[in-house]
């Protein structure tokens, strides 16, 4: 009594899926696929354990405008576009890869916050202090896949 089976929890998964993947903007290329997604948030959840995160708008163009190199991840979904339409154009400019992800609250879910958020940057080193050596090695090794996974994903685009 009142629990669900198997595939009524399926199809509610997959209804969920549908709804965020209507929700995306237009402009959010190159998006994600599933697989890319899953290891950009555990890369996002593993930068936010060790500080090596850079959450909002305001941060993440002020670490650009400072040097700062990374990965940027971008929610889809955000509504006024307006507010993240500018970035892309700076991470372009500055050879920051980056890209796009089908939900705000999924993005800050994994990086360790309860507010939804529009962008974050994955730093390969904290901004203050040193990690170890071996969760550093660990890190840059999620970062070069995922990188080199997006890099694929960009190129298959244009």
């Amino acid at each position: 009594m009142g629990s669900d089976s198997e595939a009524e929890k399926s199809q509610q998964r997959k209804e969920k899926e549908k709804k965020k993947m209507l929700a995306v903007a237009p402009i959010a290329k190159p998006l994600a696929g599933k697989r890319l997604c899953k290891k950009t948030f555990k890369l996002v959840r593993k930068a936010a354990e060790h500080k090596c995160l850079k959450r909002g708008v305001k941060e993440v163009v002020k670490s650009i405008r400072r040097g700062h190199k990374g990965l940027c991840v971008i929610a889809g979904n955000i509504s006024p576009i307006d507010v993240i339409t500018h970035v892309p154009i700076l991470y372009e400019e500055a050879d920051i890869p980056y890209v796009y992800v089908p939900s705000k609250e999924d993005l800050a879910t994994a990086g360790a916050t309860k507010r939804p958020t529009c962008c974050v940057l994955v730093l390969t080193k904290p901004t203050k202090g040193e990690l170890d050596p071996s969760e550093q090695e660990k890190i840059k090794a999620d970062y070069s896949q995922v990188v080199a996974d997006i890099s694929e994903l960009t190129s298959s685009l244009f």
